[in-house]
């Protein structure tokens, strides 16, 4: 059982950490909290059900379609909806959760409110030490820790990471050197995006699709973000890992009461909170941010 824990809280916590790191980029560069991040999650989700179900199309040409039609989304929706207020931080926040209704409501015209599922990519399961693990379990923590490699690549290895990373330091001074603080804020809302995209994408065929899915999930990057603190991208994935073995824990000791495991998250970061209110890496480490 332990060995099983270990493979399905990595599983978990790494698509919590793809979502949560996103939501983390576009506030630390941005300084936008988009409450909408999660509902760009469920797009991609249900464009993978609609070309892959619906119009037949190969199962990994439909999750690449859906990345790629989810990036556009956001990005058009940051340019018209985000970019012309984003200094103003409440309206920003009242947009997105404008936004995240909007995509909602056209979730439920186009599929209806009834539950929609996809297809596992990766039937079946592997024997590890005993223990039966899903082969979908291992392809998500296998995808999600090779993305998160990529992203810090980017950030730590490349002069777009540079700049992103200056940007997100001091706007300002970032723009007397000569970098397009617009076009960053751009690139990063689309990153962004492109992360959540890429968790729905793999969490679709796991789960059970429906047009209110975004509200969980926003409530669990909630929790991360804000136990890892509000933009911190070391504290955003320890709290993903953290919270993903917490909620398979209860998921394996306590079968019967597996709806509590989003409870069991919101306690954790409760108590952690309590002791440190700033999150995990919130002050002490603000000026690594990024």
């Amino acid at each position: 059982m332990i060995q099983e824990i270990l493979i399905n809280g990595a599983a978990t916590g790494g698509v919590f950490a793809l979502l949560a790191v996103g939501f983390s980029l576009i506030f630390g560069v941005a300084r936008i909290i988009n409450l909408a991040h999660t509902a760009f999650c469920m797009l991609a989700a249900y464009s993978v059900y609609a070309f892959s179900t619906i119009y037949g199309l190969n199962f990994y040409l439909s999750v690449v379609l859906a990345i790629l039609l989810t990036v556009f989304v956001g990005s058009c929706a940051y340019r018209l909806c985000f970019h012309p207020i984003r200094e103003h931080e409440l309206a920003v926040m009242v947009v997105s959760v404008a936004l995240g209704i909007i995509i909602q409501q056209f979730m439920v015209l186009i599929f209806g409110g009834t539950f929609r599922s996809i297809p596992s990519f990766a039937a079946g399961y592997l024997e590890l030490l005993g223990v039966r693990i899903l082969k979908g379990h291992l392809l998500v923590l296998g995808i999600a820790l090779f993305s998160l490699f990529l992203v810090w690549l980017m950030l730590t290895k490349t002069k777009l990471g540079i700049a992103i990373r200056a940007t997100a330091q001091d706007r300002e001074m970032a723009s007397l050197v000569g970098i397009n603080v617009g076009w960053m804020c751009m690139i990063t809302m689309a990153m962004a995006v492109a992360l959540a995209a890429l968790a729905g994408t793999m969490v679709g065929p796991l789960i059970t699709l429906s047009p209110w899915m975004w509200l969980q999930l926003l409530v669990v990057v909630l929790a991360v973000v804000i136990l890892g603190g509000l933009g911190s991208l070391k504290g955003s994935l320890l709290a993903a890992f953290l919270l993903g073995y917490t909620e398979t824990a209860v998921v394996h000791f306590v079968p019967m009461g597996s709806f509590l495991r989003g409870v069991a998250s919101l306690i954790v970061m409760l108590i952690v909170l309590l002791v440190r209110p700033e999150g995990l890496f919130g002050i002490s480490f603000e000026e690594e941010r990024l």
